[in-house]
């Protein structure tokens, strides 16, 4: 097994960053593109010319699918009989372990993906084949939607496109959250909610792993530049400076989230600058 992609120059990490914060503010977001992006920051060896060719293989799959089979039942079981069946993407829990299976074009290359990422293949290539597709963020288990909501049809890409009934959505979540089904959770995912839940993803990938701060680092940061992030990432990223070394930098970061906090917990925000003042006296 080859070893886990490293993250490209700084001159390039920074090019990335910028198209990553430029797609993500535009008012109509590429999930493919901000996924390729991500598999960018992740992987040195990804250039403009493999993301092109990304895009290039999800039009090919596209052409394959055959012109408007129908409703929206249809619709899946062509995704599934091309993709899952023909094509062969599935996952399996082994993937859980391996960053690739969250970045796009690995999963492309591979067939193999976490089951948000193997939904993104699904997605982007019904959309391009015209199909009414949509992203459902089940809690624990991403799958795809087509349909409207009282014709809505699920399905895995996890499992090769199963056609999911309502008992195997309610079991999935029931075994998430021990919850049951809430009408909410099979809404249509916001392209830039799907993107924040991948690198959510690679956060906890690297999170098990402490020897890959630079995975956790580089996925804070992109999470910053989606126009609407969980504020407390300032905090994850400032204790992510001071433990890559760079003690200056996450007390300067320390010390704003601090600000922040302040406003509506102000024990908290002393924690936060005790922490900031300890992380400068390491510069001693």
């Amino acid at each position: 097994m080859r070893c886990s992609p490293q993250p490209p120059e700084p001159e390039r990490a920074a090019e990335v960053r910028r198209l990553f914060a430029e797609e993500a503010r535009t008012e109509r977001p590429d999930l493919s593109m901000l996924c390729l992006l991500i598999g960018a920051a992740a992987d040195g060896t990804l250039d403009e010319a493999g993301t092109d060719a990304a895009q290039i293989e999800l039009d090919r799959l596209a052409g394959l699918l055959p012109f408007r089979p129908g409703g929206p039942r249809s619709w899946a079981a062509a995704l599934a009989e091309l993709l899952g069946g023909r094509c062969g993407f599935h996952g399996s829990p082994a993937d859980y372990q391996r960053l690739e299976s969250s970045l796009l074009h690995e999963v492309l290359m591979r067939h193999r993906g976490l089951p948000i990422l193997l939904s993104v293949v699904w997605m982007e290539v019904a959309r391009r084949a015209g199909a009414p597709v949509y992203g459902v963020a089940l809690p624990g288990h991403f799958v795809v939607g087509f349909g409207p909501a009282e014709q809505q049809v699920l399905a895995d890409p996890f499992d090769g496109g199963r056609v999911l009934t309502g008992p195997d959505a309610e079991l999935l979540v029931a075994g998430a959250t021990g919850a049951p089904l809430d009408p909410s959770m099979l809404s249509p995912a916001d392209p830039l909610d799907v993107v924040l839940r991948v690198l959510n993803n690679i956060r906890a990938w690297a999170a098990a792993r402490p020897e890959r701060s630079d995975v956790s680092l580089w996925a804070v940061e992109l999470s910053l530049l989606l126009p609407a992030h969980p504020a407390r990432l300032r905090y994850e990223r400032a204790q992510l400076l001071v433990k890559r070394g760079d003690f200056l930098g996450g007390a300067t970061e320390l010390d704003a989230y601090a600000d922040v906090v302040a406003a509506v917990d102000e024990p908290a925000a002393a924690r936060v600058r005790h922490q900031a003042h300890a992380a400068r006296a390491m510069l001693n």
